[in-house]
């Protein structure tokens, strides 16, 4: 977390790359503004909660649980308690698993 106190405005950092596999700290500010991504992704949630948005459910999430994501699909994190902050690992092809 400290990676990410270096700038105010940084909401990522990349902590790993390796071939198609990133790992990043993810801790929007009040809003969450992703797109949909080129490749799967899972979430690993820190701290704090909220809800999660996906696949059109709106359901609730606390520090500990992993959420999945496919590659292409909308999601996005709302009401969110200030202290969110999650893993967020993308990995394989664009387009998600073949």
């Amino acid at each position: 977390m400290r990676l990410l106190a270096r700038s105010k405005d940084a909401q990522f950092v990349v902590v790993l790359e390796h071939g198609s596999a990133s790992v990043e700290i993810y801790k929007p500010h009040k809003v969450d503004p992703q797109v949909p991504h080129d490749q799967d992704e899972i979430y690993v949630i820190l701290s704090g909660s909220g809800f999660f948005v996906h696949d059109g459910l709106r359901q609730p999430f606390e520090a500990g649980e992993v959420l999945f994501v496919a590659a292409g699909a909308p999601h996005r994190f709302e009401d969110f308690t200030e202290d969110f902050a999650t893993w967020a690992i993308l990995y394989g092809p664009e387009g998600g698993e073949k």
